[in-house]
């Protein structure tokens, strides 16, 4: 042993590599250990798999959505030529058009209500990527004054209807004739269907040409607003705000995390509580490690007592037991770390591999809308489930720590 080792370091190093006369104690320390392991894999595969899960739902979202909007505050936005053109002189801006959108009732054998948004094809390119979600028909089979629509899949289904079938659309306005107030109704032709894998677009969209759609709507030359696609989706709402300023005019403002606050906000919620939850299990490994070193400082009651008279002060015999916690908290956590990481990264080849193994899809894509099980390793949370379960592990050591320091050398040694 090195003079240069502090003692109560060699002695806890010493007591980890000896072999203990109690079987029990040393699969007690090994069930510590693989419980810290377990309970670490665990929850930095579970956070890995709900950060790629809110990705893939961010990802598809804004694949839709605009990063941000700027509306005309009553009534339809008239000079949304000159905030087009505004947007296009900020180099901030990467893309923007113009929409009109209104909720309707759709007709087809079924009936269905959805969100209809008028688009001009030429600049929704430019602000969306749904020209790349068509399975059926392309987004320029939309023009104007041939009333042609574009559904989502699920809204197609609940309809009925496919490519070459006709839809009713019917908005909220109405039309007085002599017989009172009528229902404004268009039929229009199903163009298109397109699968974005989001829900609220698969089943509560549909897209027609902006000029029919201000025909139906009669908004006259005047649109909903202008969609906004940016270089920094993170300062939307400031690039927005700026740009409405320069319009010098009444306007209305909204960003893409205002849109899908509460969506995201619930995701955020879910993975702090399965955080909490799956945190418990490296709770419960901490427990297990308390009852080992506690059992560990019952069979050495011999060995501190020697120590003691021979001048260990109860701060060493303290320190002797927190480093053997220690030692068992850092492999535990350094091995559930490695193998979060190994299991996060390969977690979709092991489901394809059972998927193949018993003959049954685990995540059905109709069902999901997500094949395969995404993941995305954050730094940040790697390291705070290393912090906690590591800070468990200390705080495990403390009770049997102080329980050895309190022995009494002249009653441990009375029957040796």
């Amino acid at each position: 042993m090195s003079l240069f080792q502090p003692l109560s370091l060699a002695i806890g190093l010493r007591y980890l590599r000896a072999k203990r006369r109690n079987g029990f104690i040393s699969f007690i320390s090994m069930a510590s250990i693989l419980g810290i392991l377990i309970g670490v894999t665990a929850l930095i595969t579970t956070i890995s798999v709900m950060n790629g899960f809110q990705d893939e739902l961010r990802v598809r979202i804004l694949d839709m959505v605009a990063h941000a909007t700027i509306e005309g505050v009553d009534g339809p936005m008239l000079d949304w030529q000159r905030a087009v053109a505004v947007s296009h002189q900020d180099k901030r801006v990467l893309g923007a058009a113009p929409y009109v959108e209104s909720e309707a009732l759709l007709q087809g054998y079924r009936r269905q209500g959805a969100m209809i948004r008028g688009v001009l094809p030429e600049e929704e390119s430019k602000v969306s990527a749904l020209a790349s979600k068509m399975k059926v028909g392309k987004l320029s089979d939309l023009k104007a004054g041939d009333y042609r629509i574009l559904l989502g899949t699920e809204l197609a289904q609940a309809l009925g209807v496919g490519v070459g079938d006709s839809v009713t659309v019917f908005v909220s306005e109405v039309t007085v004739t002599p017989v009172g107030p009528v229902p404004r109704a268009r039929r229009f032709t199903v163009a298109g269907i397109f699968e974005v894998g989001a829900q609220e677009y698969d089943f509560g969209l549909a897209v027609i040409h902006m000029t029919d759609a201000q025909k139906l709507l009669r908004t006259g030359a005047g649109v909903s607003g202008v969609r906004l696609k940016l270089d920094d989706l993170w300062n939307a709402w400031p690039i927005a705000r700026d740009l409405a300023d320069r319009l010098q005019g009444q306007y209305r403002v909204r960003d893409w995390t205002r849109d899908h606050e509460n969506f995201f906000r619930s995701l955020k919620m879910e993975k702090t509580i399965m955080f909490v939850l799956l945190s418990l299990l490296i709770a419960i490994a901490a427990f297990n490690l308390v009852s080992s070193l506690v059992m560990l400082v019952q069979d050495k009651q011999a060995d501190i007592a020697i120590l003691r008279t021979l001048g260990l002060s109860p701060g060493a015999v303290m320190r002797v037991f927190v480093v053997q916690g220690t030692v068992i908290g850092v492999i535990g956590v350094g091995l559930g770390v490695l193998g979060g990481l190994l299991l996060s990264e390969n977690l979709s080849h092991l489901v394809h591999f059972i998927e193949g193994l018993t003959g049954s899809e685990l995540m059905p894509a109709d069902v999901y809308y997500i094949s395969g099980v995404p993941t995305a390793i954050e730094a940040g949370d790697v390291v705070l489930v290393a912090v906690i379960a590591f800070a468990l592990c200390l705080l495990a050591t403390v009770y049997p720590a102080l329980r050895a320091a309190r022995t009494d050398p002249a009653a441990a040694l009375r029957y040796e």
